[in-house]
């Protein structure tokens, strides 16, 4: 069981690190990128955060079980 709850942390750890990577190269793009007007899709948006969610959710209920 401590070797599953090792696995669940190192999955975690590298999901999370994955996701920052996201969020500092969309940064570090959209910094060197010409001034542009962005439209932002909420909708594209709302979609994104639930996908991840249910994600986190599978894997919670995986490893619970």
């Amino acid at each position: 069981m401590a070797t599953m709850k090792v696995y669940l942390l190192l999955f975690t750890a590298f999901f999370l690190s994955g996701l920052m990577q996201l969020s500092t190269a969309t940064q570090t793009a959209a910094a060197v990128a010409a001034p542009a007007a962005r439209v932002i899709d909420a909708k594209a948006i709302d979609q994104a955060i639930a996908y991840l969610l249910m994600f986190a959710a599978l894997f919670v209920t995986y490893f619970s079980h």
